[in-house]
């Protein structure tokens, strides 16, 4: 039997297992909140669930060409994004204990009203379609070239089972597998490590002295991360539905260890690139370093790859069916059919941009990019902000994404060279103006009122 059938069986049988092991539930509270029978998920889940939702395929492949380009730099780098835990941990846990609120939309309804809730539905709609497509398309790349046959046929069925055990039991089903999923990351992640440690010359201080600790070789991403993660996590529902699960103590502890297990697993996978290139093998590094130790490395990080996407395309589905149902509608009376309905339709809408050929690395920077406007409306959450703070700050950041995307950055605003130098420039300058825009309106109100 050839590698791409044994790919194939591996596929379906992880999907059957997970069909298996997901409970049915019709329960509102389980199905949009992650309970069992209104008792609430524990630290021990909800790190897990939290965790392996951010190890998703698109980031420790991302992880691995970072480590490839520039070494441990790299990996250092793309695990700056993984602060987003504690900064979305401390301030969710302020806003439920100081402030009173039930989700991240019941803070901007009560605080800016419908208009900034319908603006901040767009930008994390946007984020929910790119997870979908940015994951499924890194598991059809392992069944064939890109545009191919068997890539489109593989990434269809992927999504297709992932959805069928996710509408078992929607947020409870996600909180479940996600347990089974993160033990089988761990464990897989170690399988490759013993592959490659040994084979490399000077072991593990070959990885961790491998690259070199200058702004244009990896540090100009690690600051990015640094600066969007005031602003990226508020609009990863994924992330933040977590948040108002369990008691607010338990979530801030999960939020916390989240941050410390999430960075690592980034930073040991960036080994993967920098075994690959240390042995100069081609990019993509995951792929090339799974042919390079043959059929069974090459099925474990098949595996690997089906179950951290899985994991973040099934909590899509949950995350999708409370913004419409619980964060939008506000329904009465929730229909967990309905929810059911939504997840399956944005199934079919999160794959149409794969048609286009999208870059997965520039999904993610660019989008963090378009929501650093978030920055200041969640990090002074308590202040008494007009409306029109919300707005000037929201717009601005998407305004300094869409430049990112259509024009090049100006020399004369480039702080550091190298590659993402321009993308550094971008989000310092525009984070700095997303404050002043909010900011300033505060100011003009209580001199006025003085």
């Amino acid at each position: 039997m050839d590698t791409l059938s044994w790919q194939w069986i591996i596929m379906i049988l992880v999907n059957i297992a997970l069909f298996m092991v997901s409970p049915w539930s019709n329960k509102v509270n389980d199905f949009f909140r992650g309970s069992k029978d209104d008792k609430q998920p524990d630290a021990f889940l909800l790190t897990s669930s939290m965790v392996i939702c951010w190890l998703f395929a698109k980031s420790i492949t991302n992880a691995a060409d970072l480590g490839y380009q520039f070494g441990i730099v790299g990996g250092v780098a793309y695990a700056g994004y993984y602060l987003s835990f504690i900064v979305a941990g401390v301030v969710i846990y302020q806003m439920r204990t100081k402030g009173g609120f039930k989700s991240i939309h019941h803070f901007l309804q009560t605080k800016y009203g419908n208009a900034a809730v319908a603006l901040f539905t767009i930008l994390i709609t946007f984020r929910l379609l790119n997870e979908i497509w940015s994951n499924t398309m890194i598991v059809g790349s392992y069944f064939g070239e890109k545009g191919s046959t068997q890539y489109f046929v593989s990434l269809i069925v992927f999504t297709l089972l992932t959805l069928a055990y996710t509408l078992k039991g929607g947020m409870r089903t996600s909180i479940i597998t996600d347990l089974i999923q993160m033990a089988f990351f761990v464990l897989l992640m170690a399988m490759i490590l013993i592959y490659i440690i040994p084979k490399t010359e000077g072991g593990v201080n070959t990885f961790l002295q491998s690259g070199e600790w200058k702004m244009e070789h990896g540090l100009n991403l690690f600051f990015v991360a640094i600066i969007q993660v005031l602003s990226y996590p508020f609009h990863d529902p994924i992330l933040t539905d977590r948040g108002f699960i369990s008691n607010p103590k338990t979530t801030l502890r999960s939020y916390t260890l989240s941050t410390i297990i999430g960075a690592s697993c980034i930073i040991l996978f960036s080994f993967v690139g920098i075994f690959a290139k240390s042995q100069q093998l081609d990019a993509p590094a995951t792929i090339s370093v799974a042919k390079f130790f043959g059929t069974t490395l090459l099925l474990v990080m098949n595996t690997i790859m089906l179950t951290s996407a899985a994991a973040t395309i099934d909590s899509t589905f949950t995350s999708t069916a409370k913004l419409v149902h619980i964060d939008l509608l506000k329904e009465k009376g929730i229909s967990v059919s309905k929810a059911r309905l939504t997840m399956i339709t944005i199934a079919v809408v999160g794959t149409i941009p794969i048609l286009f050929n999208p870059e997965i690395l520039s999904a993610t920077t660019i989008s963090g990019t378009m929501v650093m406007g978030l920055a200041p409306i969640f990090v002074f959450w308590r202040l008494d902000a007009p409306k029109i703070s919300y707005f000037n700050s929201v717009i601005a950041g998407v305004l300094f994404g869409f430049w990112m995307v259509f024009y090049p950055v100006p020399e004369f605003m480039l702080l550091t060279t190298g590659k993402y130098a321009d993308l550094l420039s971008i989000n310092l300058f525009g984070t700095i103006v997303c404050f002043a825009v909010f900011l300033l309106p505060i100011l003009f109100k209580k001199k006025g009122e003085s």
